[in-house]
């Protein structure tokens, strides 16, 4: 099992990332939560299989059509408190 926070920049808001981002998770059996931030990113913690949470992870390089994911930082964190995959207001 693994966890990771991810931060994307770039166009990321407006484009339809974080419903696009649950369709992926939901997919790939995984746990967390998606949301956007007041500074313009996008915020995920992302917690499973340790090879699904890797295939995420590179599938948030792309994202969706519209987006234009510049820039994400990574980091390890702890894994949410339930089950399942949710946007986040």
């Amino acid at each position: 099992m693994a966890a990771k926070r991810l931060i994307l920049r770039g166009r990321v808001q407006g484009v339809g990332f974080r419903a696009w981002l649950v369709a992926q998770a939901e997919l790939l059996g995984l746990d967390g939560w998606v949301r956007n931030r007041p500074d313009g990113a996008v915020e995920t913690l992302i917690s499973g299989e340790t090879d699904a949470v890797e295939e995420l992870a590179r599938l948030c390089r792309r994202g969706p059509p519209l987006a234009d994911v510049l820039s994400i930082v990574e980091e390890l964190d702890e894994p949410p408190d339930g089950p399942g995959f949710r946007a986040l207001p």
